[in-house]
């Protein structure tokens, strides 16, 4: 049972060399407000990933949860696209 709607996004995964835990890069676009000019902004995550199943380039959903480490707040929900 969930209390309320957690965050998801979904993004590429950017290193996985640590233990249990990968780097999820999230694009947000957003309009500059004086130029008008659609702009891309990255956001690096740490996820927890308990089976180490994800790799470099792969897309995958992730999600808030609770704080598990200093640095690592989301989750790995499920791989869309597997790298080639």
């Amino acid at each position: 049972m969930e209390r309320g709607k957690r965050k998801e996004r979904v993004g590429t995964v950017v290193s996985d060399k640590m233990e249990k835990t990968a780097v999820v890069e999230v694009a947000s676009h957003y309009k500059h407000p004086l130029y008008k000019k659609i702009l891309k902004r990255f956001r690096n995550f740490k996820v927890h990933d308990p089976e180490n199943s994800c790799g470099i380039g792969d897309v995958v959903r992730i999600a808030e949860t609770k704080p598990l480490s200093r640095t690592k707040r989301w989750r790995l929900l499920k791989i869309i696209r597997k790298a080639e």
